[in-house]
C-alpha cells in the first residue's frame, strides 16, 4: 500500500472505532466530532506523505493543512509519528519487513537537523495542543538550537511520542507487530466499516497502550494522578477479545468524555502503529525481518 492510502486508513480507522475518551463516528466528544479528523487526515495526508520532503517540512506543512481543514487541532501527534514513518519508507526496500523498515527509520531520525526542528516547532505552537504550557529548556516557542531528535530526547520522560523518538518508535513497531498478528490491516478492508475483527485489535492496542503507560496527553492537562486512574482502568480491559461486545467498554467512553479526560496520546501511537502495518502490508514474512 502507498504511503498516502496508509495513512488514510489508519486515520480512517482512527475514528470509525470507538476508543474510549477518544472522538469517534459512534461517539463525539471533547467538543469536537469525526468529521473533522477525516478533513484533517485527507488534508494531511499529501503533505506528510510528499516525496523527497524533509521530516520537518512535512510536519509543518501537514499540521497547517490539517488545521485549515478542520478549525482545530486534531493530529499533531499523528502527524509528529507519521512523518519519520512515511520518509523512512521510501528508503529502498524499507517495507519488505520490519527490520528494514526499523532499520531505515533509525537512519532517518539520525539525520534529524535544527531544520527539522525548527520547522517542527512552528508547527506545534501553531496546533497549540492542550497543556502544551512551557518548557524550561528548547520551548517551542523559542528558536530551537538542538536537531529535532535531541530537542525531543528533553521531552522524552513527559511525553511518550517524544520518546519514540529517541528509542526508534520501538512502541510502534511493537504495537504494529500485534495488529499483524490479529491480521490488520487486510485486503479489502472498508476503513469506515470495519468489521469485527479489526475493531477488536485496533480496540486491544489501544488498551494495551493505555494500560502500560500514563497517557502523556491526559498528564498535561490533569496531572499524573488522574492519568494513573485511567492506566489503572484500562488495564482490567487489556486482552480481552472483543472490547466493543461489551456495554461496560462504550460506558467507559462516556465516563471519560464526560469527565473531559482525552487520552489522545494513546490514540496517536495506535494510529501510527496502524500506519506501519498498512506500510508493511500482508503476509507474515514481512513482519519477522524475512
Amino acid at each position: 500500500m502507498n504511503s498516502r492510502d496508509a495513512f488514510v486508513l489508519a486515520c480512517t480507522l482512527d475514528v470509525a472505532v470507538r476508543k474510549p475518551g477518544n472522538v469517534s463516528m459512534a461517539s463525539a466528544g471533547h467538543h469536537m466530532q469525526a468529521q473533522q479528523f477525516l478533513a484533517a487526515a485527507a488534508a494531511a495526508a499529501g503533505p506528510v506523505t510528499q516525496p523527497g520532503a524533509s521530516v520537518g517540512t512535512r510536519i509543518e506543512a501537514a499540521v497547517r493543512a490539517s488545521q485549515a481543514a478542520a478549525g482545530c487541532n486534531t493530529n499533531l501527534g499523528i502527524v509528529l509519528l507519521a512523518a519519520p514513518l512515511a520518509r523512512a519508507a521510501e528508503a529502498p526496500g524499507a517495507t519488505r519487513s520490519m527490520a528494514a523498515l526499523a532499520d531505515a527509520l533509525a537512519g532517518v531520525l539520525g539525520a534529524l537537523d535544527v531544520a527539522d526542528a525548527t520547522l517542527a516547532f512552528a508547527a506545534i505552537a501553531h496546533a497549540n495542543p492542550g497543556g502544551l504550557g512551557q518548557a524550561p529548556e528548547q520551548d517551542v516557542h523559542s528558536a530551537p538550537e538542538l536537531d529535532l531528535r535531541a530537542a525531543m530526547a528533553l521531552a522524552a520522560d513527559r511525553d511518550r511520542i517524544a520518546w519514540q523518538y529517541t528509542r526508534g518508535f520501538a512502541d510502534v513497531l511493537e504495537l504494529a507487530g500485534l495488529l499483524r498478528v490479529a491480521g490488520v490491516p487486510r485486503a479489502g478492508l472498508q476503513a469506515h466499516a470495519p468489521d469485527a475483527a479489526t475493531t477488536a485489535a485496533v480496540q486491544q492496542v489501544f488498551v494495551e497502550c493505555l494500560g502500560r503507560w500514563p497517557d502523556s496527553h491526559i498528564v498535561r492537562k490533569h496531572g499524573a494522578a488522574v492519568a494513573q486512574t485511567v492506566l489503572h482502568a484500562a488495564q482490567r480491559w487489556r486482552g480481552r477479545p472483543a472490547p466493543d461486545t461489551d456495554p461496560g467498554f462504550a460506558a467507559w467512553d462516556i465516563s471519560l468524555k464526560s469527565a473531559g479526560l482525552n487520552p489522545g496520546t494513546s490514540a496517536d501511537l495506535t494510529v501510527a502503529a496502524l500506519f506501519t502495518a498498512a506500510l508493511l502490508g500482508e503476509g507474515p514474512g514481512q513482519w519477522h525481518g524475512t
